[in-house]
């Protein structure tokens, strides 16, 4: 099924380079498993458990991305699109009680040190970088616009550079018998997994609390609005994220003549949309000598 012949829907051709991804990762985890367990090195299962935990979440934003194309209905008027926030949060929970969890197994290591197989963990990491690159480049091009693929890309980076951590382990194995690389190269990978899950949770809890979208001041708003003709004051403004593409805001705008309000509002939503990316807004009109609710 050669690529060049295939011209599809480029979404669905997505899906499948996913499902490939899946499918390495689940191969890759079962033999990296089998040789942690043969050679007795902790580091190999810990890279394992950290590709398993890749095709977890791959499938998790798989469904998510069928969940999302479902269109807007009247349990859920704005759509779906958020499931793959919440499976993004999923992702990332996992993976972070997944570094927990290696960091505490890596100290009981240095504790209690046991003897590691050097050439079955250069050999079994060697097979696992290969497919961690090969995974990589499978989710790159979809990671640019997608939490949940941006999050998989960059497992499967960290998987990459974890393979290398376990061959230099190894490798220091079988030159100098030093044990002891094992443990301390599974305490860098699990401070590596650590690292990225808790750099990527606060954004996707910032989205699912309804924050303010990166990049958009709320006082430079409302400036830009009371700079358009007969609007005398911008109040009760919220702005947030429907998803990761699509921005709302909602506003109350008063006003020096009422008459004037279809022409305000044409020249405030297309303001919204074309300086700040704003393409939902919701705007209750008032006359300048009304009282200000506030």
């Amino acid at each position: 099924m050669g690529h060049g012949h295939d011209h599809g829907d480029p979404s669905e051709i997505g899906e499948r380079r996913l499902w490939w991804a899946v499918g390495a990762n689940m191969l890759l985890t079962v033999a990296q498993v089998i040789g942690g367990l043969v050679s007795g090195s902790l580091s190999l299962i810990a890279d394992a458990l950290h590709n398993f935990s890749d095709a977890a979440s791959l499938l998790i934003a798989l469904v998510a991305i069928r969940i999302g194309r479902k269109p807007p209905d009247q349990f859920k008027t704005f759509g779906y699109k958020r499931a793959e926030t919440i499976a993004a949060l999923i992702n990332l929970t996992t993976l972070i009680i997944l570094g927990l969890y290696l960091s505490y197994e890596a100290i009981l290591r240095f504790i209690t040190p046991e003897p590691v197989a050097g050439w079955t963990v250069v050999i079994v990491a060697g097979i696992a970088l290969i497919v961690d690159i090969f995974t990589a480049l499978l989710t790159y091009s979809q990671s640019k616009n997608s939490m949940n693929i941006r999050a998989a890309f960059l497992h499967n980076l960290t998987d990459a550079m974890a393979s290398v951590g376990v061959i230099i382990a190894g490798t220091l194995i079988l030159l100098y018998g030093w044990i002891w690389t094992d443990a301390a190269m599974t305490l860098l990978i699990a401070g590596y997994v650590l690292y990225h899950g808790f750099m990527e949770i606060p954004k996707a809890i910032h989205l699912l609390m309804e924050g303010t979208p990166d990049g958009v001041s709320i006082e430079d708003v409302i400036t830009a609005m009371e700079a358009i003709e007969s609007v005398t004051n911008v109040h009760h403004v919220h702005i947030w994220q429907l998803d990761e593409q699509r921005k709302a805001l909602e506003a109350h705008v008063v006003l020096t003549n009422m008459k004037e309000i279809e022409k305000v509002k044409s020249f405030l939503k297309i303001m919204l949309h074309d300086d700040y990316e704003i393409g939902h807004s919701t705007l209750e009109f008032e006359e300048v000598n009304c009282k200000d609710s506030r």
